[in-house]
């Protein structure tokens, strides 16, 4: 089935892992000849990933919400939809969902919603996204983990349940020698120094801190830290490095657009996160052919096979981290061997290709079972 019409519906345009991810999939569907528009409802400023989507051809659009619960939204995202004929709204957290589902089903489109984390809510809210998502035809999870959570919650029935894992740009994100050498460059570290790296917001549920004292007894002119990224925990952060009395071997160096460059620079990826769906982030490390260290938290358990594809440890456990940097930092053939094998793994599994297609063969199916005289009434959701 070619030429469908794709709404997906975004809490911002901000660069977040499930926008990116939208992203990724807003542009391989314009590559299949399908419309694509994506909606944010943020109230605040556009963010810095509505032009990524123009650039692909896909139409944007912010409809924003209000304060609190804003019973009009969904009927200002329904308006918007009935001008072109939808056939798939695709919502990708908890405010989409709960706005954009109704709005899906009162301009007759199929509605289907990804979760990408844990989303923990109040009560109140967790109520009106389970109300809501019996309205959903497919409820998808990015990995089994975080599918088991779902039905735990009782966010969806078994019936409507789907799993289908992120996937990245594989092409984009190949070991690149040239961008090793320029980037450690730039940053006045030796070619043959070992170089631990990071990308993430800094924010307190990603945890950098835990890398950075990890990293400081291993710090020296040989083994040296470098994180990417910018958020609330900068400061924190930068008192945490001037703590270590190295600081000539950690760098700052804030948030980068070209995320394949920095992890060139790498010989290992770490991940110390409080909480994930399934990061990007990791996959790209993967995918660079970077041995990666993560804490087995959300659906990391379900992408990296501890001493495999990867190493898992505990969250909070500085020692572990520690440790398991030590050992690869004293064996970087046996890590180069656990390295290959992720990437091979990547390549096979977690591509924005196959991601597409899966995604597109659950539209197609939804489309194709699509009553579109069905009236949808959010009372009788209500009800039952």
């Amino acid at each position: 089935m070619s030429g469908l019409s794709i709404a997906h519906v975004l809490s911002s345009f901000d660069t977040g892992g499930q926008e990116r991810v939208a992203l990724d999939l807003a542009k391989a569907q314009r590559a299949a000849g399908h419309n694509v528009c994506a909606i944010s409802l943020a109230s605040s400023r556009e963010g810095p990933l509505a032009e990524a989507f123009r650039q692909a051809d896909v139409r944007t659009k912010t409809i924003a919400k209000g304060r609190g619960v804003d019973p009009t939204l969904s009927l200002r995202i329904a308006s918007y939809l009935s001008r072109w004929q939808v056939n798939v709204v695709h919502t990708h957290n908890p405010h989409a969902l709960i706005y954009g589902a109704p709005a899906a089903k009162l301009v007759h489109a199929a509605a289907v919603h990804t979760k990408h984390g844990r989303n923990p809510d109040q009560a109140r809210r967790m109520w009106l996204r389970r109300t809501v998502s019996r309205v959903v035809d497919a409820y998808v999870a990015v990995t089994q983990t975080l599918a088991r959570v779902a039905l735990e919650n009782n966010e969806c029935s078994p019936a409507r349940l789907h799993v289908i894992p992120n996937g990245i740009d594989a092409a984009r994100f190949t070991p690149q020698p040239e961008a090793r050498s320029r980037t450690r460059a730039e940053l006045r570290i030796p070619e043959d120094a070992w170089v631990v790296g990071t990308v993430g917001r800094l924010s307190p549920e990603k945890n950098q801190n835990l890398l950075v004292d990890a990293m400081a007894p291993l710090l020296d002119a040989q083994r040296q830290l470098v994180i990417v990224g910018d958020g609330p925990e900068r400061e924190s952060l930068h008192l945490r490095v001037a703590a270590t009395w190295k600081t000539d071997f950690v760098h700052l160096v804030g948030a980068r657009k070209d995320v394949e460059n920095w992890l060139a620079a790498f010989d290992a990826f770490a991940l110390t996160s409080h909480t994930e769906g399934l990061p990007l982030v990791l996959l790209e490390a993967m995918a660079m052919r970077l041995p990666v260290v993560s804490t087995a938290v959300g659906g990391v358990p379900d992408l990296v096979e501890d001493g495999v594809t990867g190493f898992l440890i505990q969250p909070g456990d500085r020692a572990a981290l520690s440790q398991q940097l030590t050992w690869l930092s004293s064996r970087p053939a046996a890590a180069l061997e656990v390295a290959e094998v992720a990437r091979n793994a990547v390549l096979e599994r977690y591509t924005t290709e196959r991601m597409a297609r899966d995604y597109e063969a659950l539209y197609e199916g939804l489309v194709r079972t699509q009553q579109p005289s069905r009236k949808f009434s959010l009372l009788g959701a209500l009800g039952g």
